[in-house]
């Protein structure tokens, strides 16, 4: 165990190094360059080099993500188990960091073998970055290195830290958090600075300081945005985890405790999730503000087909979250009497990933264009617009936040006086974000289309408000329920983890999807606008060229998180008790409530 300890030390430390050694002066670089007479490009042997770094820095921002998504909701969990001293919320949150320590040698590395693709194959490129962002190199490497001893603090001191001194553990895991947010704020400002430069004279050279290169268009969308997602992303993997877990155990305790840390992981990523997409929104309008071009190419132009390839992998997170959600209902004493909403709520969700999923301009020959009278379809191809698919996306939200809340309420029966008047404004205020989403997807086709976007704001306001405003009565409203059982947690039935495993695979495949749509509307050019990229490999891949690339890397990554599985499966036997995290009974039927 110490060597290990010591290796990952090493590598950690080889990561702060690489970083520091980005942060040399432009002028040393640039002098170097000169005596060497260094090309503006050199090629990767036989891959190329835009596919080299392609790869391995979607893979960096893989583990990025969860290395910085998991700690969130574990000092979350480890602050709640800490309040209420119930020891399996501490053990859960050991759990989720033990994860993210396995994850966090394998991430500095990758992030060192990306920083040495850029300088040494996109030299010019990575000197021009290094003139405009040289100051955050500094911040950017002693923010690594805070988060590096903070999080191996957090860790190695969980007993240490116990007891009266719990608070200060819990302290460390909030520092931890704000470290690596820290972190993504600072690594945003160099990717959003490629999609929407700002603060630069028209020679490219910086002007009025870095911050007004970090503050561009796309920068606060982004660093929103991706928060969120690692948020998602880190419950899914963790989810993942405990699938993978359940679906090996050998006693019915330890499936049981599995079965409980799956459900946390999808609940939280769940949760992020339903938000997500509003993000998501606040993003293509930042960067139609930026450079409507920009967005035509994004959402019109060639890329018009990956919009339907995300449609697909949403839908699928979608239908996969509420599936997991009724299979888990089985296990809940009284859940029987909301099985009658499911059907209704799968058509929905259904339907709505029917029209999410349906193209504007159809793929046809000649004489099918002639039949139809043009490349847009006489009735299906009125689902193909926004208003069809903001409408339809709102209310597959609404459908998702409902199955929680009725997975929630299974086992409760409430007591508080006022419960039909709670129910009644509940339902109510269900129907009217329904008949307001609606309403302006319909009317959305009578406007023209700069009008048209506007209003996926009031269908956002209006689903988030219902949102609010359910949950506000319903915590109080089922405070101190009737039960009719406990839950049976590890009684789930077993093909139930497999979809656990699908939505991190579909998620993390979702990842590498965003990112090429992200680096593609760029185009032929390494800062949009700026700096163009001459490149042998300055064309834009195709679709399908993208697709591949994305599904080996997302390959890839899993077979390194499945070792990491692995190694965390290892580190359980016959050491839990020594080290005193033996994980605490949760028997089948006498699980811990949600």
């Amino acid at each position: 165990m110490t060597i290990a300890r010591r290796g990952v030390w090493l590598l950690v430390l080889l990561g702060v190094a690489l970083a520091v050694l980005a942060a040399l002066p432009v002028e040393a670089q640039t002098a170097a360059q000169g005596a060497s007479r260094d090309p503006a490009y050199r090629a990767f042997p036989v891959l190329g080099s835009r596919l080299a770094v392609w790869a391995v820095a979607q893979l960096h921002l893989n583990f990025a993500a969860f290395i910085l998504g998991v700690p969130i909701f574990a000092v979350i969990i480890e602050a709640i188990g800490w309040r209420t001293g119930d020891a399996r919320y501490d053990w859960l949150s050991h759990e989720l960091v033990k994860l993210t320590f396995a994850a966090f040698s394998t991430t500095a590395l990758l992030g060192a073998l990306l920083l040495f693709l850029f300088v040494g194959y996109y030299p010019k490129f990575w000197t021009y970055m290094t003139s405009i962002f040289f100051p955050t190199y500094w911040i950017y490497a002693a923010l690594f290195f805070a988060e590096t001893f903070t999080v191996y603090l957090w860790y190695y001191g969980w007993d240490w830290l116990s007891g009266s001194r719990k608070w200060i553990h819990v302290g460390l895991g909030i520092l931890s958090n704000l470290f690596g947010t820290a972190i993504l704020v600072v690594a945003n400002s160099w990717v959003t600075f490629m999609i929407s430069p700002a603060g630069i004279d028209e020679s490219g050279a910086l002007k009025g300081g870095v911050w007004a290169a970090m503050y561009n268009y796309t920068w606060m969308p982004i660093n929103i945005h991706r928060l969120i997602a690692n948020i998602v992303f880190g419950g899914t993997i963790c989810a993942a985890y405990a699938a993978f877990r359940f679906l090996g155990a050998k006693s019915d305790e330890e499936r049981a405790r599995y079965d409980w840390m799956g459900y946390i992981g999808n609940f939280i990523a769940l949760a992020a999730f339903i938000v997500l997409p509003f993000a998501g929104y606040y993003l293509g309008r930042e960067i139609y503000a930026f450079n409507q071009t920009m967005g035509i190419t994004m959402m019109g132009g060639f890329m018009s087909w990956l919009w339907i390839i995300q449609a697909i992998l949403i839908g699928i997170l979608f239908l996969g979250s509420n599936y997991y959600l009724w299979l888990g209902m089985e296990r809940i004493p009284g859940s029987e009497r909301y099985r009658k909403y499911v059907p209704p709520m799968l058509i929905i969700l259904t339907l709505g990933f029917m029209i999410w999923a349906t193209p504007r301009s159809m793929v046809v020959t000649l004489d099918e264009a002639r039949a139809m009278g043009g490349t847009h379809h006489p009735l299906l191809g009125f689902f193909g617009v926004m208003s069809a698919k903001n409408t339809v996306v709102n209310l597959m939200i609404l459908t998702t936040f409902l199955s929680f809340i009725l997975y929630r309420r299974a086992n409760k029966i409430p007591t508080k006086p006022w419960v039909r008047t709670g129910m009644a404004v509940q339902w109510t205020a269900f129907a009217a974000a329904a008949c307001v989403v609606v309403f302006y997807g319909v009317y959305g086709y009578f406007v023209e289309s700069i009008v048209r976007i506007g209003f996926s704001v009031y269908q956002v306001v209006a689903v988030l408000g219902a949102i609010v405003l359910v949950m506000a009565i319903d915590i109080p409203m089922f405070k101190g329920a009737r039960t009719t059982g406990q839950i049976r947690w590890g009684t789930i039935a077993p093909h139930s983890q497999y979809v656990l495993i699908l939505l991190a695979v579909t998620f993390t495949w979702l990842m590498g999807l965003m990112g090429f749509a992200r680096s593609g509307i760029r185009q032929h050019w390494h800062v949009y606008g700026v700096m163009r990229d001459t490149s042998v490999d300055a064309a834009t891949p195709a679709l399908g060229y993208a697709a591949n690339v994305i599904t080996l890397v997302t390959l890839a990554f899993f077979l390194l998180v499945l070792f990491i599985f692995w190694l965390g499966g290892l580190g359980d036997k016959g050491q839990a008790e020594a080290h005193g995290h033996a994980a605490p009974a949760i028997a089948a039927g006498r699980g811990p409530e949600r």
